[in-house]
C-alpha cells in the first residue's frame, strides 16, 4: 500500500492536523507532515473520525439475497463511514451454528469493504425454545461475542437467564429485542393518539419496557452482560438509567430513525415508515436524544433492514417492517445531535465507534486516531447539504424513510486498514 497524508483534518472536531497513513497503520499525527511519494488528501474543513462501528446490521445473506448480500451491505456500510458491522442472525438458515456464522464471516472477509462480525442466535431457529450452539459459535473462526434473536424477543425468562449464564463464561453479551409478544399481537404502529385516530392496532410502550425491566434484573442476578437493542421509549430510558445507577452491566442502543422520526408520519400510510419497534412520539424522541447525550444510551446502531420493493410497495398491513440506514446514519446523527448542540464530534466518535466496538469486543476498531493505531478512519464534510436519493444507494434495497429529505454531512473518505474504500463520496 502507498502512503497517504490526510492534510488539515479536524480530528474529532479539534484543531486541524495532518495524519500520515503507511500501510495499514497511522504512523504520525501532527502539522506540516510530509512523506516521499505519499498521496495527499486535502481535508480542510473536514472532520476525521475513527471508523464507525454498527452493532446492528441485517445483511440478509444467506437466504434473502434479493434484499441484500454481504457484498452490497458492506458497500453501503463503507459509503456510510462504517469500517465494521455486526451481522444479525435472522438469516435463512438462521445463524445458530458455527457453520453459518463462519460462512457470514468468510463472506465479509471476501467483500473487503468493511469487517463483518457475525451475531449468533440465542435460540435454535430463533424459536425461543432451546439454546443455540453459543459456545461453538464463540469458539469458531468467527469468534462470536454477541448473541441475539433480533426480530424476535427471547420472551422466556428461563431461556434468557440460561443464555446470560452461558455467555458470561467467555465475556459474551446477549442483545435483546425487547418486545413482549402477547402485548403486541396484531400491532401495526405505536399505541397512542395517532393509532386511535387511524384505527390501527397499537404497539404499547410497556411491551418494550416490561422486557427491559425483567432483563436488567436477570443480568444483575447472573452478573452477566445484557445489551438492549433499538431502545425506543422514554420509559425504557428510565429503566436503563436506573439499572446503570445500580452498577449493573447493561448497555443500550438507539437507531437514527428513532432520533428523528415520529408516529405522526404514519398518517401518510406509507409503509416506508413501518418499522420494529415502531416510530414513537415526539416526547419519546426528545428523551432518546437526551439519553444518548448523557450516556444513558451507549451508542447509535442502524438496524439496517433492507427489503425488496415488493415487500414495501403494498398496503400498510401487509408491508414488511424495517428501513435501510447505513448510508444515512451519520447524517441523521449530525442533524439530531451535533447541529442541535447535544453532542460534539468527539461525542459522535464515542457513540458510533468507541462504545459499540467495546460492547462487541472488537479488536482493531473503535481506536483513537493516533500513531500506532490501525488506519480505520472516516472523513466527513459537515458543511455538505443534500437531498437523499435512494437511486444512488450502494445497498441493494431502497426502503429509506428519507427520500427527498435534505440531510447534513457527507462521508467523503473511508479507510479500512489504510485502504480507501470510499473516495470523494464514492466507492473506490
Amino acid at each position: 500500500m502507498s502512503k497517504i497524508i490526510i492534510r488539515g483534518a479536524r480530528i474529532l472536531g479539534g484543531e486541524p492536523q495532518d495524519v500520515l497513513i503507511d500501510g495499514e497503520t497511522v504512523t504520525e499525527v501532527g502539522t506540516g507532515l510530509d512523506a516521499a511519494g505519499a498521496t495527499v488528501i486535502d481535508a480542510e474543513g473536514q472532520i476525521l473520525l475513527p471508523g464507525l462501528v454498527d452493532l446492528h446490521t441485517h445483511l440478509r445473506e444467506p437466504g434473502r439475497e434479493d434484499s441484500e448480500t454481504v457484498l452490497t451491505g458492506t458497500r453501503a456500510a463503507a459509503v456510510g463511514g462504517f469500517t465494521a458491522v455486526h451481522a444479525m442472525a435472522n438469516t435463512f438458515p438462521v445463524a445458530d451454528t458455527a457453520g453459518v456464522v463462519e460462512q457470514v464471516w468468510r463472506l465479509g472477509k471476501e467483500s473487503g469493504y468493511c469487517d463483518v462480525q457475525p451475531v449468533g442466535a440465542v435460540t435454535v431457529g430463533l424459536e425461543g425454545k432451546k439454546l443455540a450452539e453459543l459456545g461453538a459459535m464463540h469458539d469458531s473462526a468467527a469468534g462470536v461475542k454477541v448473541f441475539s434473536d433480533d426480530g424476535k424477543c427471547v420472551d422466556d425468562a428461563v431461556i434468557m437467564r440460561r443464555a446470560l449464564e452461558y455467555v458470561k463464561a467467555f465475556d459474551g453479551v446477549v442483545a435483546q429485542h425487547a418486545q413482549e409478544p402477547r402485548l403486541t399481537e396484531g400491532a401495526q404502529m405505536n399505541e397512542g393518539i395517532v393509532s386511535a385516530e387511524l384505527g390501527l392496532g397499537g404497539w404499547p410502550a410497556v411491551a418494550e419496557e416490561s422486557i427491559i425491566a425483567r432483563d436488567v434484573l436477570l443480568a444483575a442476578h447472573v452478573g452477566s452482560r445484557v445489551h438492549i437493542c433499538h431502545l425506543s421509549t422514554a420509559g425504557s430510558v428510565e429503566i436503563v438509567r436506573w439499572a446503570k445507577s445500580k452498577g449493573w452491566n447493561v448497555t443500550a442502543e438507539v437507531t437514527p430513525h428513532h432520533l428523528l422520526l415520529t408516529d405522526e408520519l404514519v398518517r401518510t400510510y406509507n409503509p416506508v415508515y413501518k418499522v420494529n419497534p415502531p416510530l414513537r412520539t415526539e416526547a419519546d424522541v426528545m428523551a432518546l436524544r437526551e439519553a444518548l447525550a448523557d450516556g444513558t444510551i451507549d451508542c447509535v446502531a442502524t438496524d439496517h433492514a433492507p427489503h425488496p420493493h415488493e415487500d414495501k410497495d403494498c398496503e400498510w398491513a401487509a408491508a414488511a417492517m424495517g428501513m435501510v440506514g447505513l448510508e444515512t446514519a451519520l447524517s441523521v446523527v449530525q442533524q439530531t445531535m451535533v447541529d442541535t448542540g447535544l453532542l460534539d464530534w468527539a461525542g459522535v466518535a464515542d457513540r458510533m465507534s468507541f462504545r459499540p466496538a467495546a460492547i462487541g469486543r472488537l479488536v482493531g476498531h473503535g481506536r483513537p486516531v493516533s500513531a500506532g493505531e490501525p488506519a480505520n478512519l472516516t472523513l466527513v464534510d459537515p458543511a455538505y447539504r443534500g437531498a437523499v436519493d435512494p437511486a444512488g444507494f450502494a445497498s441493494r434495497s431502497r426502503n429509506t424513510p428519507y427520500e427527498g429529505r435534505e440531510l447534513p454531512g457527507r462521508v467523503t473518505h473511508t479507510f479500512l486498514r489504510g485502504r480507501a474504500t470510499v473516495v470523494d463520496g464514492k466507492l473506490a
